[in-house]
């Protein structure tokens, strides 16, 4: 689970990654530095594994200077030897990606080493290790793996140069700029963005942390590899890009030879006010968003990622973020990104009933009057600017102190129509016109998503239609609809509240998530706004965001046991929201059971491959040329994951195995959007 880097840049100044103001021992001026390591996503497992750092081709002699300069040695015959099954399908992927040739001898420690073909294995050879130049293997004696337990030391820092960003103030929009010349120290994680309940938080806060199996010699633009830039949750109220973030791409970047990004971007009121006939706009954190991505567009090659490879990907309101930027429109012309996934959405619709759905608000975005009309004048009450001038109220709020801001129980978290980096009411998946970005798309869900936005039950229910109107928030008349329907059936455990809970669950899902979402990537792909687009259900998760503290019950995690410490997946369990991020990431752990670490490598191989070549599909050869059994299986028996092409799908449920499906409660989603309208009819007398 090693990373080569984790880079804590700052958007704030000039900055070079893993650098100190001490004198560095190293730096990419001569060489390139490509991390290599078998990682199968099992980290009780990453003590019996070994990595190396390769370097271009330079003497024998250079070389051993070049690894003591990283604080390493050339590698050892011994280590090699004792891991041979890991050099050999690393060393065999190089060769398979034209980044080393066939039959390339390698220098170690006293020696050289080849991999063969057919049957693949290591000749390991004494040579006189004269002058001539070969591709150099340092150690990596680093056991520290993953962003929790990563401790930069002044022997293992090196210097990038590359330009910073700018954050020039309160209800500013932050950009990019080219001063140079300073040193910052980027081998810590920056503070999060301020908010609520977060003792970390600061308003300096625009940090970027990249992680990257390959650093090119300074200059060089060959070999640079396919970006995913990861944009957190927390539905623009909290969270953050740290080490607990849940979107560490440590694993994606040493596995599928990737460069992975996450950043922080402005939140809550400080990142969204917006107030109409004023200057301020709202939408700060979006274009944070945009800065990073012009920021990564710019400078990424430096730490080995393709500028012209730059796949988002976002959860929650991460997915809300991706959906905007979609049909941002200096994201479209400056072309910024090249792939996009949106997982678990919040497209909301018309609600079950006579109010506006919460997921609507970050998929429909509000004029400045409407957002100011829900939090503007109380939060300038909140803090007491109640000054009679408009202006002297801006003037109050740019003084007071972030917590009080962030603190009240009112705050601003909607995406606005500003005129810039949004401009429309909605994404634009109908028209052809350049009004949404021409890219492979990805969106889907869990598949209890809308759990974790149901209450449950009281204990005080006497039947289902009482308690799914409790837990939806809807009339019972209401509730008795979608009883008569039969399409969200009722599984009688002798648990009322539980399986009241089980229907309105899914009740939820459809509407807050999968209909709108599933609709969205039809129009999408059907009418050519994407480029093409896929879809997916998550059906094996765990521990998510759960209702009523019923993480404690195992009903997040499948039940637990003496046999299942963790949670027995084979057994029912909600797959909640936000609860497939392990798997999307490869940092699941614990591991339940043996097809926890399967899909775990099975899925994030999905997404990795989209980045690569906006084709969710894995190469075959390549998997088996780098030795990944389990996935190599899985692809066999899943079968491919094919476009949507109809209003049937196609789409997959991932898993181990991932089968293909068609989408899935299509007959529920008629019902929901055909009552509904029968519903708000009825009422209107």
């Amino acid at each position: 689970m090693f990373s080569f880097l984790v880079a804590a840049t700052a958007l704030v100044a000039t900055h070079a990654s893993a650098q100190s103001t001490q004198a560095v021992k190293a730096s990419n001026a001569g060489t390139s530095l490509t991390f290599i390591y078998q990682n199968n996503l099992n980290a009780t497992d990453d003590v019996n594994h070994r990595g190396a750092i390769l370097l271009d081709p330079i003497t024998a002699a250079e070389g051993k200077a070049a690894c003591a300069a990283l604080g390493e040695t050339l590698l050892p015959a011994s280590t090699i030897n004792s891991h041979k099954a890991d050099f050999v399908n690393s060393l065999a992927y190089l060769e398979f990606a034209d980044l080393a040739k066939d039959g390339q001898q390698f220098y170690i420690l006293n020696g050289v080493v080849t991999v063969t073909e057919s049957p693949a294995a290591l000749k390991v050879s004494k040579n006189n290790q004269g002058t001539g130049g070969l591709p150099v293997l340092c150690s990596q004696s680093s056991n520290q793996n993953g962003a929790s337990n990563a401790q930069a030391s002044s022997a293992n820092q090196i210097t990038i140069k590359s330009t910073g960003g700018t954050y020039p103030g309160r209800f500013e929009y932050s950009t990019v700029y080219d001063k140079t010349g300073q040193v910052i120290t980027a081998t810590t994680y920056g503070s999060n963005c301020a908010q609520q309940y977060d003792g970390t938080s600061a308003e300096s806060c625009l940090f970027m942390n990249i992680q990257t199996p390959f650093i090119p010699k300074a200059g060089s633009k060959k070999n640079l590899r396919p970006v995913l830039m990861s944009i957190y949750s927390g539905g623009f109220t909290g969270g953050n890009s740290g080490p607990n973030s849940g979107l560490d791409t440590g694993n994606l970047a040493s596995r599928e030879d990737i460069v992975g990004v996450h950043f922080n971007y402005r939140l809550s009121t400080l990142g969204f006010l917006a107030i109409p006939g004023t200057k301020y706009k709202g939408n700060y954190g979006i274009s944070d968003q945009v800065t990073a991505l012009r920021w990564v567009q710019k400078n990424i090659a430096q730490f080995g990622g393709d500028p012209n490879q730059i796949t988002i990907i976002g959860e929650s309101a991460g997915a809300g973020s991706v959906r905007a930027l979609l049909g941002s429109p200096p994201v479209i012309s400056e072309g910024l990104i090249d792939g996009a996934v949106a997982q678990s959405n919040l497209g909301g619709g018309v609600t079950l009933g006579l109010d506006g759905d919460y997921g609507t608000t970050y998929s429909s975005y509000l004029t400045l009057q409407q957002s100011y009309a829900q939090a503007g004048q109380q939060i300038f009450e909140g803090v007491g600017c109640n000054q009679t001038s408009l202006q002297a109220q801006i003037r109050c709020l740019k003084k007071a102190p972030w917590q009080d801001i962030q603190s009240l129980p009112t705050v601003a978290r909607y995406v606005v129509q500003d005129g810039y980096y949004v401009n429309t009411e909605q994404l634009d998946v109908v028209n052809t016109n350049g009004s949404t970005a021409d890219i492979p798309v990805i969106f889907g869900t869990t598949a209890d998503d809308g759990a974790s936005f149901s209450n449950f039950p009281p204990a005080t229910i006497k039947n289902e239609a009482q308690g799914i109107a409790a837990s939806l928030g809807i009339s019972q008349e209401y509730a008795r609809l979608i009883i008569k329907s039969g399409l969200f059936p009722y599984y009688d455990t002798g648990n009322l509240t539980l399986d009241t809970f089980n229907v309105s669950q899914r009740v939820a899902t459809d509407k807050t998530f999968r209909c709108i979402d599933e609709a969205t990537v039809y129009a999408g792909a059907t009418s050519g706004a994407f480029e093409k687009a896929y879809y997916y259900t998550v059906t094996r998760t765990y521990e998510g965001y759960d209702p009523n503290g019923l993480g404690a019950t195992g009903l997040s995690q499948g039940p637990i046991s003496p046999a299942y410490p963790n949670g027995n997946p084979k057994e029912p369990y909600f797959r909640l929201h936000g609860a497939d991020l392990g798997f999307t990431y490869g940092n699941q752990n614990p591991l339940r059971d043996a097809n926890d670490l399967k899909a775990s490598q099975l899925i994030s191989g999905y997404f990795a491959q989209f980045a690569k070549t906006g084709d969710p599909n894995p190469s075959l050869e390549c998997l088996q040329v780098r030795g990944y059994t389990n996935t190599t299986q899985g692809v066999k028996v899943s079968g491919p994951w094919s476009e949507v092409s109809s209003k049937t799908g196609s789409t997959k449920n991932l898993d181990w195995p991932a089968p293909t499906v068609e989408f899935p409660d299509l007959p529920q989603c008629a019902f929901l959007n055909y009552s509904i309208g029968y519903y708000l009819d009825s009422n209107r007398g």
